[in-house]
């Protein structure tokens, strides 16, 4: 009898490193995830070498393609990492996360070299002020100005669509500021009642039918991700085998300062869930698998959602964690059914097949669903 053989860590032909340069910030957002479990603030910068990766790398990673994302904390904190890593590596890919307020510390070299910078606001002035810190906004703002002209990527707003009162107006309101907009539905209780969920529905009513009469591409990334999963659903499955557009199942590894190695960023004070330790050079296939608590199977969402935030469905699922549930994963399920069917409604294939070759490039590959989860 032939011997099992073993799953590779690593599902696929690319790998990304989210790595946390610090868990120190300079923010204290209001509804931060990594704030659960005192996360933010227990461990300082980077503990391990650069030569520990690097040994890690060629002892599980040889033959992927790999890009970084450095997350935080704040990680421009640690800026001296970001750099070092970048001139030891320079055909790596690269991506920033940051909350935009150290942006103008970051070095020429830096910049030019960064695919995509994710700039975490929560709207418009009004709304990341509330969250994040009075004159936040601005400053965030004025160094993106600074910064534009040196950057070689993009700039994408990172939005956490919490507070009722973001409007279509505010989100669209980004764009001549960033290059794309993502949101991701709040993940904590409080922003799900009935008239806020009347309003993101409203909200989403009016940013879907922009989308579809816009001249070009109207740049929402869980709207073009929704349509090219629907006109295009093999690209649903192939990015990540099938699984979780997160990429918390097959190739993406959370690396914390002291070196563990989790499968999801919001859930690294979960030990169950490490699967991997630079230090001691180990790494297994992640943990964070579709279980039969979850249940997605036969929902009528599967087909583009993909099971969407496997955070959510752990948390709320197999630790059974009923008011978290019942308060955040079963409302976002609802408007991401929403969408799906906004999105129907409109005939996206007939859309499609009108758009012009630039744009059905975009929908059907654009970059920027390498760095984010693509469904909100």
């Amino acid at each position: 009898m032939n011997a099992p053989e073993l799953r590779s860590p690593i599902v696929g032909n690319r790998v990304e490193l989210n790595i946390f340069t610090t868990l120190t910030c300079n923010l204290k957002c209001s509804y931060c995830s990594i704030a659960v479990g005192d996360v933010v603030g227990s461990q300082g910068k980077a503990q391990y070498s650069l030569d520990t990766l690097d040994t890690f790398v060629a002892t599980h990673l040889a033959d992927k393609e790999i890009y970084v994302t450095f997350y935080g904390g704040e990680p421009t904190l640690n800026i001296p990492f970001i750099v070092g890593l970048m001139e030891r590596h320079p055909t790596w890919r690269y991506q920033l996360q940051t909350n935009g307020t150290l942006l103008h510390r970051l070095p020429d070299a830096v910049l030019a070299k960064l695919s995509n910078v994710l700039v975490s606001v929560d709207g418009a002035e009004h709304t990341t002020d509330h969250y994040r810190g009075r004159g936040v906004y601005r400053k965030v703002t004025s160094n993106i100005a600074k910064i534009r002209p040196k950057l070689g990527g993009k700039l994408t707003a990172r939005v956490t669509w919490g507070h009722e009162d973001i409007s279509f107006e505010e989100l669209d309101s980004l764009l001549p500021t960033f290059d794309y907009v993502y949101w991701q539905f709040a993940q904590a209780e409080g922003f799900y009642d009935a008239e806020n969920m009347r309003r993101k529905k409203a909200a989403l009513t009016q940013l879907i039918d922009k989308f579809f009469t816009t001249d070009g591409l109207y740049p929402f990334i869980p709207l073009m991700g929704t349509v090219r999963n629907k006109v295009l659903p093999s690209r649903a499955r192939e990015a990540c085998s099938g699984h979780t557009q997160c990429r918390s199942s097959t190739h993406i590894l959370n690396i914390l300062p002291d070196g563990r190695i989790f499968p999801c960023p919001d859930l690294t004070h979960l030990p169950e869930l490490q699967s991997g330790d630079l230090n001691a050079n180990w790494l297994k296939p992640s943990p964070l698998q579709p279980a039969p608590e979850m249940p997605c199977e036969g929902c009528e969402a599967l087909s583009f959602c993909r099971r969407n935030c496997m955070k959510n469905l752990y948390v709320g699922y197999v630790l059974d964690d009923a008011p978290y549930r019942e308060q955040v994963v079963e409302p976002i399920c609802e408007l991401v059914k929403f969408m799906g069917a906004e999105i129907d409604r409109r005939d996206p294939h007939a859309w499609y097949a009108q758009a012009t070759l630039p744009v059905r490039r975009e929908i059907s590959d654009c970059e920027i669903y390498e760095y984010v989860e693509v469904m909100p």
